[in-house]
C-alpha cells in the first residue's frame, strides 16, 4: 500500500516499494502487502499472456482459413475478425458480475480454460470434411469470450490498490498488454520457419505447422496461467486510502478489515467515461485498419513492402506506447489524470488532422485491372485481407498505386510519407495517453465497491469499439476517400473534447466526492 510519505509514481515499471513508513505500517501488514502485489503481478501476466494468445495468430488467420475451407471469401474473413471482439464483448459483462459475488479466482480459472479449448480446437479446425470455416469462427468468438476476464484482471487491480497506487498499477496493466501486442507476431514470425506441412502426429491427428503452432503455444501459457492462479493469487480488496475491505471474495475474514464506505456512484460520470473510453478504442482500430490500405493506395507500396513497413510502423508505435505508459505514471502525479486526458484528446486531434490531404501532388493511379467505374462496396474483410495476402501465392504483385474504382484518387491530393509518419507518432503518443487515464479514471470514479460489472461494460464498450472502427473506416474510406474519413474523425475528437469539458469537474475519486479524501 502506498503510503503518503512515498511517491509511487517513482517506481519502476512492473515494481514496487518496500514498506517502511509508519502510518504503512499501521494501515498494512508487510505479509499482506507482499501477498497483495504478488497477486497484483500475477495478473499483469494474465494479461500479457491474453495479448499474446490473441496477437500470435492474427497474421496467420487469412493465409489458414483459405487453406482450410476454400468456400471462404473476404466478407467471412471479416465475420472471424470481429468474432473475437463479438465474444469478449459478450462476456465482459457476465464475468464481471460473477467477480462481485464470488472469489475472483473462479472467473478467471473458467476464462483461462474456455481460451485454452478454443485455442486447442483451432489446431483442429482443418481436421472436418467440411464446414471447416465455421470452426474456425467458433473458435475465434470462443477465444473472445475467454478474453472477457480483462474486466475481471482490471476489477481486481482497481480494488486492490489505493488512489496512490492506482495510476501506476493500470500503467503497468496497460504496458504488459502492449507489450503481448508486440511480441505475439515476433512469435508468429518465428513459427513460420516450421512452414505450411510441418509435422503431424497421427495418433491425435495433431498437425504442428506454421498456423497451429502459435495457438498451441498459447494453450500452453493458459495452462501456465492457471497453475499460477491457483497456487499464487490471494483475494485482495483495500478503499483509497489503502485499508482492507471487507467483501464476499475474501478467503479469510480479518478483524483489521474495513466496511465499504457509504455513497453513491456518479453515474454520470461513470458513463461519460465509458463513451470516452469507446471513442479512444474507436479511434485507434480504424487507424490500424486503415494503415496498410493508405500506405498502398498513396505511395504505392507491394503488399510485401506494405506488409513490412506498416508491420515496423506499428512495432515502433507499441514501444512508444510501453515509453508513454511509463511517463504517464510520472506525469499524472504533477498535473492529475483529467489534464493528462484531456491533452491525449488534443495530441490524437492533431495527429488526425495532420492526415488530411493537402497540396497539388495526386497519387499514383492504379490503371490495370479495370472493370467499370463504380465504387466497389468493399468490405472490412476485404480491406484486412491485405495484411495477410503473401507475395509467395503470386510471383507478380500486380499493378500498384490507387485504384482506378475508387474515384476520389483523381481528386484527392496524397498524404505525404512525412505527413504520415508524423500523424502515427502523435497518434501513438495520444492512444496509450488516453487509454489508461480513461479508465484509471473511470476506476476511482466507482470507488472501493466492487467493480466487476461496472469494468465489464467499460471491456464490451471496448469491443464495440474494435468492431465498428474497421467498419466505418473501410467503408467511408473507400467510398469517399481519406479527406472525409479523417475530417469525420477529428468531428469525433471534437465531440469528445467537448464532453471531457461538460464532465471535468464529476471525474473525481468517489473518496474525494464524498469528502473522505482530500484531492
Amino acid at each position: 500500500m502506498a503510503s503518503p510519505g512515498i511517491d509511487t509514481e517513482q517506481e519502476p515499471l512492473l515494481g514496487d516499494r518496500t514498506p517502511g513508513s509508519r502510518e504503512w505500517d499501521i494501515i498494512e501488514t508487510e505479509e499482506h502487502y507482499k501477498s497483495r502485489w504478488i497477486s497484483i503481478r500475477i495478473l499483469y501476466l494474465t494479461m500479457f499472456f491474453s495479448s499474446v494468445g490473441f496477437s500470435i495468430v492474427i497474421m496467420s488467420i487469412w493465409p489458414y482459413l483459405q487453406k482450410i475451407d476454400q468456400t471462404a471469401d473476404a466478407s467471412f474473413l471479416g465475420w472471424v475478425i470481429a468474432s473475437f471482439s463479438l465474444g469478449q464483448m459478450v462476456a465482459s459483462p457476465v464475468f464481471g458480475l460473477w467477480s462481485n459475488y464470488r472469489p475472483r479466482k473462479e472467473p478467471l480459472i473458467v476464462s483461462i480454460f474456455i481460451s485454452v479449448v478454443a485455442n486447442c480446437l483451432y489446431a483442429y479446425v482443418h481436421v472436418p470434411a467440411s464446414h471447416n470455416k465455421y470452426y474456425m469462427l467458433v473458435a475465434r468468438g470462443l477465444v473472445g469470450f475467454g478474453a472477457g476476464n480483462v474486466a475481471v484482471v482490471r476489477s481486481y487491480i482497481a480494488g486492490a490498490t489505493s488512489l496512490q497506487e492506482r495510476i501506476s498499477s493500470m500503467a503497468n496493466t496497460s504496458a504488459c498488454q502492449a507489450l503481448g501486442f508486440i511480441l505475439g507476431p515476433v512469435f508468429q514470425t518465428c513459427f513460420a520457419l516450421i512452414g505450411e506441412k510441418g509435422v503431424t502426429w497421427d495418433a491425435i491427428k495433431l498437425q504442428i505447422n506454421m498456423y497451429t503452432a502459435p495457438v498451441l503455444l498459447g494453450a500452453f501459457l493458459g495452462v501456465l496461467n492457471i497453475i499460477l492462479i491457483l497456487t499464487l493469487l490471494r483475494e485482495h480488496r483495500v478503499d483509497d486510502s489503502g485499508r482492507q475491505c471487507k467483501n464476499v471474495n475474501f478467503e479469510e475474514a480479518s478483524t483489521d478489515e474495513v466496511q465499504f464506505p457509504q455513497g453513491d456512484i456518479d453515474q454520470v460520470a461513470a458513463l461519460a467515461t465509458n463513451v470516452l473510453f469507446f471513442v479512444v478504442l474507436f479511434i485507434f482500430a480504424l487507424f490500424e485498419t486503415i494503415v496498410t490500405p493508405l500506405t498502398m493506395d498513396m505511395y504505392a507500396w507491394t503488399r510485401e513492402q506494405a506488409v513490412l513497413y506498416d508491420g515496423i510502423i506499428l512495432a515502433a508505435l507499441g514501444v512508444e506506447a510501453i515509453l508513454i505508459f511509463m511517463g504517464v505514471k510520472l506525469l499524472s502525479k504533477k498535473i492529475g489524470d483529467r489534464a493528462i486526458l484531456l491533452g491525449g484528446l488534443i495530441v490524437v486531434w492533431v495527429g488526425c488532422f495532420i492526415l488530411l490531404p493537402w497540396g497539388n501532388q495526386f497519387p499514383k493511379i492504379q490503371w490495370e485491372e479495370l472493370h467499370n467505374n463504380s465504387i466497389p462496396n468493399t468490405t472490412f474483410g476485404e480491406i484486412i485481407i491485405t495484411l495477410w495476402k503473401s507475395p509467395r501465392e503470386d510471383h507478380n504483385e500486380g499493378p500498384t498505386g490507387c485504384p482506378i474504382e475508387q474515384a476520389w484518387c483523381f481528386y484527392t491530393p496524397m498524404i505525404h510519407l512525412a505527413q504520415f509518419l508524423t500523424a502515427a507518432m502523435l497518434i501513438g503518443v495520444g492512444y496509450p495517453t488516453c487509454n489508461v487515464t480513461s479508465y484509471t479514471l473511470y476506476s476511482k470514479v466507482l470507488g472501493p465497491k466492487p467493480q466487476g460489472v461496472y469494468m465489464g461494460w467499460l471491456t464490451a464498450s471496448g469491443s464495440a469499439a474494435r468492431i465498428l472502427g474497421p467498419v466505418f473506416i473501410s467503408q467511408v474510406y473507400t467510398s469517399w476517400g481519406p479527406r472525409w474519413a479523417f475530417s469525420l474523425v477529428c468531428g469525433i475528437v471534437v465531440l469528445t473534447i467537448m464532453l471531457l469539458g461538460v464532465v471535468y469537474r464529476r471525474l473525481v475519486p468517489f473518496s474525494v466526492r464524498h469528502g473522505r479524501i482530500q484531492e
